[in-house]
């Protein structure tokens, strides 16, 4: 089934990479850019698309690049994932070793053996940061945005007293009132009925959302965390803890009441929203989901495979951009801090930290013009 042409800006094009003989997905990209010149990837989060990078592209290729934002795997037009119920999918398709994979597996597709940057938001940004701990040989810089880069976890050394584990979905049922994490209930049987048919509409849903994390939500006022804790986490908005029993449609309408809808669109237009209304009413949400599964506890393999790089370093360039009212850089308490620490980025390889005014979780919609500069400004330093 052909599928209409996306809203592209001048300077913008869409193309189909074809990787099913290697990784097993066909990517849809967006791109800007003369291919031949370095090569820049973009990584979107959720619930986006490449379709977020389109005010970023075509101006970083003028800078003298070959951009390229894919829609990873489970979302949007890139194709070849398996479109399987929640109990028959094989969550090994989401750990993070083979996500990174899938880039590896496009970036020779696309004629390169490596990249001049990878740059990362949201759960794209732990795409970024785990290409260039993996693969510092392919992947020769990096930039994370909206969620900063947490290192592996390491086995017990020697006979180190071991920590007890947090289990933050139990101590936060334990609260008054009781609670519960966004990534363990976007990890539950039921989170994609609701993402798929919220009672407000799709429309509705996604614009609150897109609001309620912007900074064009005023009750938005992220600070460091002091330990993950159920008790220090609790401070965070219910679109990151959310009351025990509510799905999360029903979260988003109770926070977005007495709000302006209309106020987002001086930065994401009603067209551009009805993109994302459109290819999440025609997949749906559980593919991308399965993302938050394959990083909670409902999987092990994850964290084993993360295992193999315990007490390793990011040793290429990196940098972090992200809204200054954007909570996500707080959720994982430490890791906002952690480019600064020598065990988890080699000496002189951070590159600076960059926190844009009037901008929230979607900074590169939001503040498209700040991060350009951002993103160009560490290019010149590589």
């Amino acid at each position: 089934m052909s599928l209409p042409p996306l809203p592209l800006p001048d300077g913008v094009t869409e193309d189909q990479i074809d990787c099913t003989s290697s990784c097993g997905l066909n990517f849809h990209i967006l791109q800007a850019g003369e291919p031949g010149q370095p090569l820049i990837l973009f990584c979107h989060g959720y619930p986006e698309l490449a379709f977020s990078w389109r005010k970023i592209l075509p101006a970083v290729a003028k800078a003298g690049y070959y951009c390229v934002a894919m829609d990873q795997r489970g979302y949007g037009r890139t194709t070849g994932w398996e479109d399987k119920p929640f109990h028959e999918v094989d969550l090994n398709q989401y750990t993070m070793t083979n996500l990174v994979r899938d880039l590896v597996c496009l970036v020779y597709r696309l004629g390169y053996t490596e990249v001049a940057s990878i740059i990362g938001h949201d759960f794209g940004g732990v795409s970024s940061a785990m290409c260039a701990l993996i693969r510092p040989d392919i992947f020769k810089s990096t930039i994370q945005m909206s969620h900063p880069y947490h290192a592996p976890p390491s086995p017990q050394l020697g006979n180190a007293p071991k920590k007890p584990p947090v289990n933050i979905q139990s101590d936060l049922a334990a609260l008054t009132p009781p609670r519960k994490h966004y990534k363990w209930y976007n990890s539950t049987s039921v989170a994609a009925s609701h993402w798929d048919n919220p009672p407000q509409g799709l429309e509705r849903y996604l614009r609150g959302y897109f609001h309620l994390k912007s900074a064009d939500w005023d009750k938005n006022n992220p600070h460091p965390l002091s330990e993950w804790s159920a008790e220090a986490i609790a401070v965070m908005p219910e679109y990151y803890v959310m009351a025990k029993d509510d799905p999360f449609p029903e979260t988003i309408e109770k926070n977005m009441q007495g709000e302006d809808y209309s106020k987002t669109e001086a930065w994401l237009s009603k067209e551009d929203l009805a993109v994302y209304v459109q290819e999440w009413s025609r997949t749906g949400f559980q593919a991308a989901l399965n993302w938050y599964r394959a990083q909670t506890a409902s999987t092990p393999q994850s964290k084993k495979d993360m295992l193999l790089y315990a007490g390793a370093r990011i040793v290429v360039p990196v940098a972090f951009i992200s809204g200054k009212l954007d909570w996500g850089n707080h959720q994982q308490p430490g890791a906002f801090d952690s480019y600064e620490n020598d065990k988890v980025v080699k000496k002189g390889c951070f590159r600076g930290m960059t926190l844009i005014d009037h901008a929230g979780h979607w900074v590169q919609q939001e503040q498209s013009e700040k991060v350009i500069e951002a993103v160009l400004k560490f290019l010149k330093t590589l």
